[in-house]
């Protein structure tokens, strides 16, 4: 649902959305507590809720806080995949100049072959569909190596050291595949944890005895954006190859227009 959610409608949307839901049920709950218990205003009882609101913050805060940083690991591992897959495929378009022309020409189309379905593939495979093609086109570019007659010192170096480069990109491209082709998010338990939580919160701010009506209804309010801000992170960081901060294909881009603007 949430990976649904971060690619189909726009982060700005999204975030007000949520802000909305989060806020207008908290409001909405808060009309029918003032009214059938107009007495939740005596100092006893906001003495205990104003613990409860100290404990219940502080358990969100540590809790969101916990989540965010291991879902922005997690999208800054992707990050690490991506750079590792698109410097290996650079460093086989710049060490392709010192092989014959036919050699050369051959390699550079493959890996310009393999970059575009590569490109294609991100798409594919965060929609939930494979792409077979990506893998044809892999192939194609080892065929491509494997092809290449070797006559100087310098060619056979550079053939072991693209060998090793392209072992290197195969094998970040292929964590790269599985991970977005298995993301489904943060499990049940996770979601669950997170929306008691944040209901515990909501509903202190909700039953926390303010005489003025406005007053009270601000606070709630207040809580219930903040409550709805953090919710709108943790949707938004919860697929590292979904949504508006998720990790994007620069590094195969940049390959792309490397190999179509020529040998340098």
């Amino acid at each position: 649902m949430s990976q649904w959610a971060v690619s189909h409608i726009p982060s700005w949307l999204l975030l007000i959305l949520i802000i909305i839901v989060t806020t207008g049920v908290a409001i909405a709950a808060q009309v029918v507590v003032r009214r059938r218990f107009p007495n939740l205003r005596g100092e006893e009882h906001n003495d205990v809720t104003k613990f409860a609101f100290g404990v219940v913050g502080f358990v969100f805060a540590f809790f969101i806080g916990f989540v965010v940083s291991a879902m922005w690991g997690q999208i800054s591992h992707a990050d690490d995949i991506v750079r590792t897959e698109g410097t290996a495929g650079a460093q086989l378009a710049r060490d392709s100049h010192i092989f014959d022309d036919p050699d050369r020409d051959r390699i550079r189309a493959s890996l310009l072959e393999y970059e575009q379905a590569a490109i294609t593939e991100w798409d594919e495979i965060t929609a939930g569909r494979s792409y077979p093609e990506a893998d044809r086109a892999l192939n194609r570019l080892y065929a491509g190596y494997e092809a290449v007659q070797a006559r100087t010192d310098a060619q056979k170096t550079l053939l072991a050291t693209s060998f090793s480069n392209l072992n290197d990109l195969s094998k970040a491209r292929a964590e790269r595949v599985l991970q977005a082709a298995t993301d489904t998010g943060p499990p049940w338990s996770l979601w669950a944890v997170i929306l008691i939580t944040s209901g515990l919160l909501l509903g202190c701010a909700v039953i926390y005895g303010v005489e003025k009506p406005a007053n009270h209804y601000a606070m709630t309010a207040i809580i219930g954006v903040l409550v709805g801000a953090q919710l709108f992170l943790v949707v938004e960081l919860s697929h590292p190859y979904v949504g508006a901060v998720s990790t994007v294909p620069e590094p195969l881009y940049q390959i792309v227009r490397t190999l179509q603007a020529g040998p340098a």
